[in-house]
């Protein structure tokens, strides 16, 4: 049996296990399984493997895409810049294991969000500063579009501003709006970022990294006023797709 998994902690609605457990299934790999292992701490990582003899590739998430960079052998140059991985290749050199990380994120939500983009969609407003918006910060930067992250930390580090400080010139600047957050997500779907809303037009992008509900209420208000919208769920399936062919290569 060939083994892929999920690290992280809290995966009982792991999006990873579905979607791998189906695509084996329609592709009839009976001999694939794709397991979630729940780590209370990164320092079970090892550990992983003397218990998994056949594991062939792993996606890490929440809150280890950092924790486990130390663990690795190689880290792929856009990873290590980005200061994330997601996904865990696996191979063997002279009967010696090799894990090699990478970031899938980066790949699925430049394909995901691009095609919505216009030339005004210059300037992206990042709702959150955690994990989840390191790979959009480096595609922003890759892409030229000016950013700033709105955060409710006390102290501001350089390009971050206080979501009170969101005016009618800053939102009639900056089309893109992307929520970072877990505000939203099922089952607490009445929240979500403390925006001014009512400055958002038909010129704006929502963009939610949550794709549980669908529609979150981010998604919901931004569409009353007009805007586009998508949710996180494409995202998902291209770095799924992005993690397999790495695996297979």
């Amino acid at each position: 049996m060939k083994t892929y998994g999920l690290i992280g902690y809290h995966l009982g609605h792991s999006f990873s296990r579905n979607f791998f457990t189906e695509k084996f299934r329609n592709d009839n790999l009976s001999d694939h399984e794709y397991v979630n292992f729940e780590l209370d701490t990164i320092g079970e990582f090892p550990g992983i493997f003397d218990r998994n003899k056949n594991i062939c590739g792993l996606n890490c998430t929440i809150p280890y895409k950092q924790q486990i960079m130390p663990f690795l052998d190689e880290i792929d140059p856009e990873a290590a810049e980005i200061g994330a991985v997601n996904t865990v290749k696996i191979a063997y050199h002279n009967g010696k294991r090799i894990l090699k990380g990478f970031n899938t994120d980066l790949y699925g939500f430049e394909n995901s969000l691009r095609p919505m983009l216009e030339e005004k969609h210059n300037k992206a407003l990042i709702l959150g500063t955690g994990g989840a918006s390191k790979a959009i910060k480096y595609l922003f930067g890759k892409m030229g579009i000016e950013y700033l992250s709105a955060t409710t930390k006390e102290d501001l580090a350089e390009k971050e501003i206080r979501y009170n400080q969101l005016n009618d010139a800053l939102m009639k600047d900056f089309l893109i709006v992307i929520n970072a957050t877990p505000l939203g997500t099922f089952p607490k779907v009445d929240s979500c970022p403390e925006i001014p809303y009512e400055l958002i037009t038909s010129d704006h992008i929502l963009y939610d990294l949550v794709y549980n509900p669908a529609e979150t209420l981010f998604l919901k208000k931004g569409k009353a006023q007009g805007a586009k919208t998508k949710n996180g769920l494409e995202m998902l399936h291209l770095q799924a797709l992005k993690s397999w062919e790495i695996w297979n290569s």
